[in-house]
C-alpha cells in the first residue's frame, strides 16, 4: 500500500542523514527472488546497511526495505533520501554503503569516488509529472516547447496564446504562473530538464542538469515534497514532481504531448509503454525520457542503485547482494503499489547478473 506523506505543508528542510528504517511486512520471498550467488532464502547475519540519495525512488525504497526485512530479520537498511546529488556525494566519501541516484555519474567525476569502480542497478521507472494548481481547470494539455518556455520564464501567465492553443475550451485566465523547482541536487530536475532538452532543443536553452540554471524569479523548494507544497498552496503554480508525491498531495497533473504528438497523462501504464521502448546498455543504464509509442508518457524517469563493485567488509557485502537479489524477484511486486513502473522481464537476468559482479571479501 502506498504510503501518504503529508506533503501539502511546507515545512524547513530537515536533514534526513541516515534516517529510515526497516519495518516488517508480510512478504515472502521465493526462489525467483534469487539470481545470484547471495540468495535472499540463506538467513543473513546480523549487520546494517546506510544509505541515502534520491527522493523519486524513496516510497520503492520503503516499501521493499520492509519485504526484505521479512525475510532477513537480522539485516536492517536505513535508506535516508536527501536527493541523487547527496546520495551521489555520501557514496563518494564513503560516507554510505550505497546510494540511490535518477541520474547518472559524471566522467569527470569518477575519479572522486574513493571506492574504486561503481556498478548501476535498475530499480523501476515513474512518471515525473507536471503539477499545477488552477481553479476551474482540471483538464490541462502541454507540450515541450510550452513547458520550456514556461519553465524559461517566458511565457508568464495561462492565457498565454501557447497555451490556449492547446487548450481551446479550458478557461484559462490572466493569472501569474509561479512555476516551482527544487533547490536541490535532484535527479529529478536533470530527468525533467532531459525530457526539455530533448522534445524543445531550440526553446530549451539551458542545459539539462541536477541544479539547473532556472530563471531568478523561479520559487524553489527542498526535494520532491517540497516542490508539491508549493504547487499545493499557489494558484497559477507549475512545478515538475514525482508520480507517488503528486498522488499523496492530490494535486492536479497535465497530459503531456509526446513524441508520436500524442496528449497522454502520468501513469504507471504510460511508464510501461516508455520502458518497453527501452534498451539497456552494458552499464545497466536506459533512459525512458521522450520514448516513442502512442501510449507512452513522455517523461518517465529512471533510477538507479549504485554501489562499489569492490565491497570492504564481508557482512555488508552480502546482505548488499541479498537486498538487490530481493529487489529483482518478488520486490518487483512491489513496485505498482507504490506508483512505480516494475523493471521488463528482460531487465531481470542481466540485472541479477550485476549483483553477481560484487566482489565481496572471503
Amino acid at each position: 500500500m502506498t504510503r501518504l506523506r503529508p506533503v501539502w505543508l511546507l515545512v524547513p528542510a530537515l536533514s534526513l542523514g541516515l534516517l529510515g528504517g526497516a519495518c516488517s511486512s508480510s512478504s515472502k520471498s521465493s526462489s525467483a527472488a534469487g539470481g545470484s550467488s547471495a540468495s535472499t532464502e540463506a538467513k543473513l547475519a546480523a549487520v546494517t546497511l546506510n544509505a541515502s540519495g534520491s527522493s523519486f525512488q524513496k516510497n520503492f525504497e520503503d516499501a521493499a526495505i520492509e519485504g526484505f526485512k521479512k525475510v532477513q530479520p537480522s539485516v536492517t537498511v536505513n535508506y535516508g533520501g536527501g536527493g541523487s546529488g547527496k546520495g551521489k556525494t555520501d557514496l563518494q566519501g564513503q560516507v554510505v554503503d550505497f546510494a540511490g541516484t535518477d541520474s547518472l555519474i559524471k566522467d569527470a567525476d569518477r575519479a572522486g569516488y574513493k571506492g574504486g569502480d561503481v556498478l548501476y542497478f535498475p530499480l523501476v521507472a515513474a512518471p515525473i509529472t507536471v503539477s499545477y494548481k488552477l481553479s476551474n481547470v482540471s483538464d490541462l494539455t502541454l507540450d515541450g516547447p510550452t513547458l520550456a518556455q514556461v519553465f524559461l520564464r517566458k511565457i508568464k501567465t495561462w492565457n498565454d496564446p501557447a497555451i490556449v492553443h492547446l487548450n481551446p475550451t479550458a478557461k484559462l485566465t490572466a493569472t501569474n504562473i509561479t512555476v516551482a523547482v527544487r533547490q536541490d541536487s535532484s535527479g529529478t530536475s536533470e530527468n525533467f530538464t532531459k525530457y526539455l532538452k530533448a522534445a524543445a532543443p531550440a526553446d530549451f536553452t539551458i542545459d539539462a542538469s541536477p541544479q539547473p540554471s532556472w530563471p531568478a524569479d523561479v520559487t524553489k523548494g527542498p526535494q520532491n515534497t517540497g516542490v508539491a507544497g508549493i504547487v499545493k498552496q499557489t494558484e497559477g503554480a507549475i512545478g515538475y514532481v514525482d508520480f507517488a508525491d503528486a498522488k499523496s498531495a492530490h494535486l492536479s497533473y497535465a497530459k503531456v504531448v509526446n513524441k508520436s504528438n500524442k496528449a497522454v497523462a502520468p501513469s504507471l501504464d504510460g511508464a510501461s509503454v516508455a520502458l518497453a521502448q527501452t534498451s539497456l546498455g552494458a552499464d545497466l543504464t536506459y533512459n525512458p525520457l521522450n520514448a516513442a509509442g502512442d501510449a507512452s508518457y513522455p517523461i518517465s524517469s529512471p533510477t538507479w542503485i549504485i554501489a562499489y563493485k569492490n565491497q570492504t567488509d564481508k557482512a555488508k557485502g552480502q546482505a548488499l547482494k541479498a537486498f538487490l537479489s530481493y529487489i529483482y524477484g518478488n520486490g518487483q511486486g512491489l513496485a505498482n503499489d507504490n506508483d512505480f513502473a516494475k523493471l521488463p522481464d528482460n531487465y531481470l537476468q542481466p540485472c541479477r547478473a550485476q549483483v553477481d559482479q560484487l566482489q565481496v571479501p572471503a
